[in-house]
């Protein structure tokens, strides 16, 4: 059984991350992962810190979640030390347990910001906001990254050692560059050698998918803990079956996979409470978005992704969704009764 990983007075255990993912981990799904279980932290999306110090309506109106998601971080993105600094005392008036720093946000419109992975390119700078925002709160402070803006820039080690410098209670990192977004592999290798250079817990992420994924990371890395993002999309479950395989949850390290009317209870009562709580025109494009999603873990789901975008109606979401489960129980039937 791994060990917590221990970001100041909190107690990540066990040490699975859910990864702050813009349009995606909202208070909706954040409260799925952790009712599912075995998720030792969720991360809220990433905010702008900028507008976060101003008060921005829609930004704040992010910041809601409840206290049976604890422990739970918020990550700020900006370009600015002070800005960014004063960002993370709102987040921990807010009651955050953790302030996060966006890093490694590949998305051009964070990099034309000089946020997000462009701070890589400007280690004095990523140092000045490490170290404002440290001495700005009092809750554990971490950062996340990635190896460098390219393969000819990769300064991970370096961005690391600065973290641990100023005050990082750990560090994150995907084992791609900005340049990559999310081709190719992840460079696990590159994990590890971070995780021999640093005293603090590092956090690996990119490329796990299922269990086996994460039981790998950790072995083959020797990282702290495994943070996971879109696999978690994909496979709310993934946390669970992740610590059934440590042995943390019962089990006796089985990994068991949800039934199709598990994902069928779960989706639909996911985009029940979407359409409850959002504008239709918002709900439309999250259930647009998540259908995307959720798809791609169930029999046919490209058949039902080329179908989402002539979708007009929250009703015709719910609509395709009963007939594509419909249609999969009844071939499941029939080939019951060929056997």
């Amino acid at each position: 059984m791994p060990a917590p990983v221990q970001l100041g007075p909190v107690a990540v255990s066990p040490p699975l991350f859910l990864a702050p993912m813009a349009g995606v981990t909202d208070r909706d799904f954040r409260l799925i992962v952790r009712r599912i279980g075995g998720v030792g932290l969720v991360a809220m999306e990433f905010l702008n810190s900028r507008l976060l110090a101003e008060d921005h309506r829609d930004t704040l109106a992010k910041t809601h979640f409840e206290q049976e998601e604890r422990p739970l971080a918020i990550q700020v993105y900006g370009s600015d030390a002070g800005t960014i600094a004063e960002a993370a005392r709102i987040v921990e008036e807010l009651g955050a347990d953790v302030v996060d720093v966006n890093m490694g946000c590949p998305a051009n419109k964070v990099l034309k910001g000089c946020a997000g992975a462009a701070l890589m390119g400007d280690p004095k700078l990523a140092r000045d906001i490490v170290s404002q925002v440290c001495r700005a709160v009092s809750i554990p402070v971490t950062v996340k990254f990635r190896l460098g803006l390219d393969d000819r820039r990769k300064n991970h080690l370096e961005l690391g050692r600065i973290c641990q410098g100023e005050g990082a209670a750990a560090v994150t990192m995907h084992g791609r560059t900005a340049k990559q977004l999310y081709r190719g592999e992840a460079d696990w290798s590159e994990i590890a050698r971070l995780k021999e250079a640093l005293s603090i817990p590092v956090i690996g992420n990119g490329d796990v998918t299922t269990a086996d994924d994460a039981v790998r990371m950790l072995a083959e890395t020797g990282c702290d803990g495994v943070m996971v993002g879109r696999g978690a999309t994909r496979n709310p479950w993934i946390f669970r079956q992740i610590a059934a395989r440590l042995g943390v949850e019962e089990g006796g390290g089985e990994v068991t996979e949800p039934t199709l009317d598990d994902r069928r209870r779960l989706i639909l009562d996911h985009f029940r409470t979407v359409v409850e709580r959002e504008e239709p025109v918002a709900a439309l494009h999250k259930l647009r978005a998540f259908t995307n999603r959720y798809s791609r873990g169930i029999p046919d789901g490209q058949k039902l992704r080329r179908q989402i975008n002539d979708l007009a109606t929250t009703d015709a979401f719910f609509t395709a969704w009963e007939r594509h489960f419909a249609a999969i129980a009844e071939a499941a039937e029939r080939f019951e009764e060929a056997a």
